[in-house]
């Protein structure tokens, strides 16, 4: 592991290791719920000793760890498939498209990719519990981690969250507290119990290490393109921390010299939940005022990283776009038809963008090499999927009966 420090993202003032836990004391402390948060820490490794030292035919991704291996759970996370897809590309006029299967990680979403880390953390701090506020993935994952570790997963969930991914969390043992409210009502409570009652607190950004967890995807997808870099990575955005470590697995990438240069980085929200893409458009943020879509994992008012996820797209010189629910549920069946890839609608969505974009004037051109980011399987959600598609009806069991 090379060493690091931790860098707050407003101020740029910069902290030890084990000197800040969560957000940068001097910003945090003007956040308020209801807020983006202030002072999310990014860790800075010093990459130019480290120019030379990664091998790319067998890198050792330990050194832009910011947790030693030597803490890492027993459950195996990461290294999940880069899929070609020459049918859908073939459909988009696209030569090359591929997406990354991330649905494929032991509980079924990339946010495993930071639950892994952060209970690594915890193992290290010598912590017995992890606190987390989801929707559904990021608990399931927390939930499928700890059990491999023996600690114990506490988890806020809205009340509304999709019945297979509270399944997940209970049978893995979780201690799972349903909230009557929004998402952004339980991220409020699992802040307050941290703080009055202990526990280290997995919240994505809040705790800097759910980035750096989740920038493993960048790690992979850059080595399985054997260094050469896509143009363009589509991302599904929620609350922007996928996409800020999508951005800061890149950026060490170009640091270190095993990238030439970052690909543009395109956001996709659901139309409803749109405040990272307009606070991208315009400059101006405001919460998203009624986050209703069928795209649970990505249904959110207050965007907890909203400052980094504008920051990954202009610095890669990307852009965002929304989508509607018709055209998630679309874009999920086109993927499913023509791929074999299953996802949840939210997973879609960054799929979905790539049809959108590629059917209007600002279409990548045929040239292009493009990776989707599919951040969960689609199992997570039947629900929604039974939204656009009808099961036949059963017949008698005889030849003349089946449907020609």
């Amino acid at each position: 592991m090379s060493t690091f420090r931790y860098r707050c993202t407003d101020c740029r003032k910069e902290y030890g290791r084990d000197d800040v836990r969560y957000l940068c004391p001097a910003c945090g402390a003007a956040w308020r719920p209801g807020m983006p948060l202030l002072g999310v820490l990014e860790a800075v490794f010093d990459t130019a000793s480290l120019q030379g030292r990664i091998d790319k035919t067998r890198p050792d991704w330990s050194l832009l760890s910011a947790v030693e291996p030597r803490h890492f759970p027993p459950l195996t996370v990461g290294n999940t498939p880069l899929l070609a897809a020459p049918r859908l590309a073939a459909s988009l006029k696209l030569g090359q498209l591929f997406l990354k299967n991330d649905g494929q990680n032991p509980s079924g979403s990339l946010k495993d990719r930071a639950s892994f880390l952060v209970v690594a953390e915890a193992l290290r701090l010598g912590e017995s519990r992890v606190v987390a506020a989801s929707t559904g993935n990021a608990a399931s994952a927390l939930a499928a981690v700890c059990a491999s570790a023996g600690l114990e997963a506490l988890i806020f969930v809205p009340e509304k969250a999709p019945r297979a991914k509270l399944v997940q969390m209970v049978m893995h043992g979780a201690r799972l507290v349903p909230v009557k409210g929004t998402y952004d009502d339980a991220f409020a409570l699992s802040l307050a119990f941290t703080q009055k009652r202990g526990g280290l607190n997995r919240n994505t950004a809040y705790h800097p290490l759910t980035i750096e967890g989740k920038k493993t995807v960048s790690l992979e997808v850059a080595q399985q393109l054997g260094f050469e870099p896509p143009d363009a990575v589509f991302v599904s955005v929620g609350d922007g921390v996928i996409l800020a470590g999508v951005h800061k697995g890149f950026a060490d990438l170009v640091a270190v010299g095993l990238l030439p240069r970052l690909p543009r980085l395109i956001a996709v929200q659901a139309e409803k939940s749109d405040a990272v893409h307009r606070f991208i458009r315009t400059g101006a943020y405001q919460n998203a005022l009624a986050p209703t879509t069928v795209a649970d994992s990505i249904s959110v008012s207050c965007p907890s990283n909203a400052y980094w996820a504008r920051r990954a797209v202009q610095e890669t010189k990307g852009l965002s776009l929304t989508v509607t629910d018709e055209e998630l549920l679309s874009a999920q069946r086109a993927l499913a038809a023509s791929s074999g890839v299953f996802a949840e609608p939210a997973a879609a969505a960054a799929y979905a963008g790539l049809q959108k974009l590629q059917a209007g004037p600002d279409a990548l051109p045929a040239t292009a090499k493009v990776v989707v980011l599919v951040t969960g399987h689609g199992l997570k959600d039947v629900d929604a999927a039974l939204q656009s598609v009808t099961i036949p009806p059963a017949i008698e069991p005889t030849l003349d009966a089946v449907p020609v």
